[in-house]
């Protein structure tokens, strides 16, 4: 099975109003940018990539989390961010009953989260390039 696959099980199987939010959720985020993939990891948890992990989605007791891998460095000018204030880096949105989802600013956080990872990717790459380039000047 196929992590896409695995996240439609996970929303089959969890009937309750957590499913419908998170398979409202999940369109959202897809939505946010056509390049995202879905990836199935720590044994069951939804997760959205680009350029490295954007948000992890998990079914709770009373809630619906997304984990923003590195939601303390990301723009949230709509304050869409309401738990997770105590890490240095992540930064999350519990979802609870009744919730209503603000999909502009949830776009526009993905989409944020999208160019971070692909500015650090980029920085990455210059530092090994620059890295490779005094190397073979010692030589």
């Amino acid at each position: 099975m196929n992590p896409s696959q695995r996240i439609d099980q996970l929303i089959a199987e969890t009937a309750d109003w957590r499913g419908k939010k998170l398979a409202s959720i999940r369109k959202i985020i897809l939505a946010a940018d056509p390049e995202i993939i879905e990836e199935w990891k720590w044994m069951g948890s939804p997760v959205w990539s680009r350029d490295g992990i954007i948000v992890v989605g998990n079914a709770h007791k009373n809630k619906v989390k997304l984990t923003f891998s590195h939601g303390a460095s990301l723009p949230d000018p709509d304050k869409i961010f309401n738990a997770g204030f105590g890490g240095k880096v992540w930064r999350a949105i519990d979802v609870s009953e009744g919730d209503e989802i603000n999909e502009r600013a949830l776009k526009n956080l993905i989409r944020a989260a999208v160019e971070y990872n692909q500015v650090k990717l980029k920085k990455k790459a210059a530092a090994g390039a620059a890295a490779k380039v005094a190397k073979s000047k010692k030589a």
